[in-house]
């Protein structure tokens, strides 16, 4: 019976370790081929091939830096993409707490249709609403308009931050108010302080959205290049002059995007990890 137990876990864990491996490699393996494609001309790429390239080009990463004007659409990236990290970060604080701490009229409808927002897939059919609402405001060529269409849609954040801030004792919040504590001094001196755990994966969240974004930034940018963001840069990399597919010169612009993603990933690791054990343990 012991060692029928035994080789029943043994199983268990072989099959566990396959399955992680399976899954380590289907999350690198574009990565691992975009950097090495970066490196090869157009023909070898497209026609396939060897994976490793026969000749190392690096020029294609300084033809990509230069043609995308890396400098200036990667700054209208960060701008963005942090723009909406500390809108985000605020704003799914404040709404998470007011969710689990504050009983108000409405609120478990509220937040039923609000949870049940996770489940419905909107995509592209907000575009046009999203769109029509910044033009009338005149914010669809500026990049403020840009963060305003970008921030929402933090369902799933605030979701997180709720449940996070039900694990905390209500007894901090009433021994604030016996010392005479408004509520935005508990929120902001007690409660605030306590969520940076899972404020880094929210706010990890919201920069790699913002960052990666295509679509939004491409229709805003229709009519003001100025506020092209580098993921719409790259992309139209794809097409040269001649109106050739160049997926080289694409894929190298690509491997450079994604520096910006891996420096706040490792700056910002801990907090995520941390964030995402104490969501799993406590939510």
């Amino acid at each position: 019976m012991v060692n029928s137990i035994k080789q029943r876990d043994t199983i268990f864990k072989v099959f566990s370790y396959i399955f992680a491996i399976a899954m380590v490699i289907f999350a690198i393996f574009p990565i691992v081929y975009t950097i090495l494609g970066s490196f090869k001309t157009n023909a070898e790429l497209t026609q396939g091939g060897s994976f490793l390239p026969s000749q190392w080009h690096f020029e294609n990463y300084k033809t990509a830096f230069f043609q995308s004007n890396f400098l200036f659409y990667g700054m209208n990236s960060v701008i963005v993409s942090l723009s909406v990290l500390v809108i985000a970060v605020i704003t799914t604080s404040m709404a998470g707490y007011t969710f689990a701490r504050r009983n108000f009229y409405g609120k478990k409808l509220l937040l039923t249709l609000y949870s049940a927002l996770v489940f419905i897939a909107l995509g592209s059919v907000t575009l046009y609403p999203t769109y029509s609402v910044l033009l009338s405001l005149h914010l669809n060529k500026s990049l403020f308009g840009l963060i305003i269409a970008l921030v929402g849609g933090q369902i799933t954040n605030v979701l997180l931050v709720t449940g996070f801030v039900k694990t905390i004792p209500m007894e901090l919040d009433e021994a604030a108010i016996i010392d005479g504590c408004s509520n935005y001094r508990i929120f902001f001196q007690i409660i605030f302080p306590l969520l940076r755990p899972i404020l880094a994966v929210v706010a990890l969240f919201s920069f790699r959205t913002a960052w990666n974004d295509y679509l939004t930034s491409f229709i805003l940018s229709i009519f003001s290049p100025s506020v092209k963001t580098l993921t719409v840069a790259v992309v139209q990399m794809k097409y040269s002059i001649n109106a050739a597919a160049e997926w080289h010169i694409m894929l190298a612009g690509a491997s450079i995007a994604i520096i910006p993603i891996l420096i706040v990933y490792l700056f910002a690791n801990k907090q995520f990890i941390n964030g995402l054990t104490a969501g799993a343990v406590k939510g």
